[in-house]
C-alpha cells in the first residue's frame, strides 16, 4: 500500500490512484505541470515497496521498438565478413529494451515511462499489446517474452499533445494538480523540517503571488520554490525583508531561481512600471 514517504507528499488522492493502479494491474498515466513530481513519484513508489525501477526515458526520437529490443544487423554483417564465430548466435546481436528489461525480472519491479508525450503520436499505439498483455515477440529470435512477474507501469505526461483514446483505454489516469498552500507547506517542511515558519510564509506570499500572474508563460513550480527557499537561507535573508516587498512595487531577491525565461521577467517589469495590470 502507497502511502508517500519520507520525502515525498502524496495527496490522498494520488495514494488511492497509485493503489488502484497496483490493484487492478493497470499502468498509470500521471500528467501534470512540469515540476509538480510526476516523475518522482515512480522513484517514491519504488522506495515506499522496496521495489527495484526501470526507467525509460522518452525522447522526440524514441521508437516502441527500442523499448522492446534493437537487433543490429549491421554489426552482425561486419563480424560475418570477419570470420567471427559469434555471428553464428544471433542472440549476441539483440539488445533489450527497457520493457523486456522490466519483463524478466524476477521480482516485480517498478517501470516508469517517461514523458511519453515527447514522442511521435503512434508511439503509444505501439505499444498497446505490450502494456495490455505483458508480452511480445522477438522475430530474429522466433521467440515470444513474457513477464515474469507484472511490473507497476507508471507512465508520464506533460500534455504536450493528445495521447490515442485506445492507449488511454488502458491506463488509470491521475492528474496531479498544481499544490494548494497547505500541501505545499507540508513539501517545505518534508525538504526544510527546521526553517523559520515566517520566512516560508513569506517567501510562499510571494510565490503564488507571481504565479498569479495572468501574462506568465512558464510559471514557477515546486522545484523552483524549493531552490528559491536554498537560496534565501543560504544568504540569510529574513522574513521580515521579504514582508515588505510588494510585487507591484519591488522584485524579490534571486529571482532566477523562480523564473526561467526572459519574456516572464519582462512581464514583471512592466508590472513594476505601471506598463502592466497584476
Amino acid at each position: 500500500m502507497f502511502k508517500g514517504t519520507s520525502t515525498y507528499v502524496a495527496t490522498k488522492e494520488l495514494q488511492i490512484a497509485v493503489n488502484a493502479a497496483i490493484h487492478l494491474k493497470k499502468p498509470l498515466l500521471v500528467k501534470g505541470e512540469p515540476g509538480t513530481g510526476k516523475t518522482l513519484l515512480a522513484h517514491e513508489i519504488a522506495a515506499a515497496l522496496d521495489k527495484k525501477i526501470i526507467t525509460w526515458h522518452v525522447k522526440s526520437t524514441t521508437t516502441a521498438q527500442q523499448g522492446l529490443y534493437e537487433y543490429d544487423a549491421v554489426s552482425r554483417l561486419r563480424d560475418s565478413q570477419l570470420g567471427d564465430e559469434k555471428v553464428k548466435d544471433i542472440s549476441n546481436y539483440i539488445k533489450k529494451g527497457k520493457m523486456w528489461e522490466a519483463f524478466e525480472q524476477g521480482d516485480q519491479v517498478v517501470l516508469l515511462i517517461d514523458e511519453i508525450d515527447k514522442a511521435d503520436i503512434e508511439f503509444p499505439n505501439d505499444l498497446l499489446l505490450e502494456l495490455d498483455k505483458m508480452e511480445f515477440y522477438v522475430y530474429e529470435l522466433q521467440k515470444n517474452i513474457v513477464a515474469k512477474t507484472r511490473p507497476i507501469v507508471i507512465i508520464t505526461s506533460n500534455n504536450e499533445k493528445e495521447l490515442p483514446d485506445a492507449f488511454l483505454r488502458r491506463c488509470l489516469f491521475h492528474y496531479i494538480r498544481f499544490p494548494e498552500k497547505e500541501t505545499m507547506q507540508a513539501i517545505v517542511d518534508v525538504h526544510f523540517p527546521k526553517i523559520e515558519q515566517e520566512l516560508v510564509q513569506q517567501s510562499m506570499r510571494l510565490f503564488y503571488e507571481i504565479r498569479g500572474v495572468r501574462a506568465m508563460k512558464k510559471k514557477p513550480s515546486t522545484s523552483e520554490l524549493i531552490d528559491w527557499l536554498k537560496l534565501l537561507m543560504m544568504e540569510r535573508i529574513q522574513a521580515a525583508t521579504l514582508a515588505e516587498i510588494d510585487i507591484k512595487k519591488e522584485l524579490p531577491p534571486h529571482l532566477h531561481a523562480l523564473l526561467k525565461n526572459e519574456q516572464d521577467l519582462e512581464v514583471l517589469y512592466e508590472i513594476l512600471k505601471g506598463r502592466r495590470h497584476y
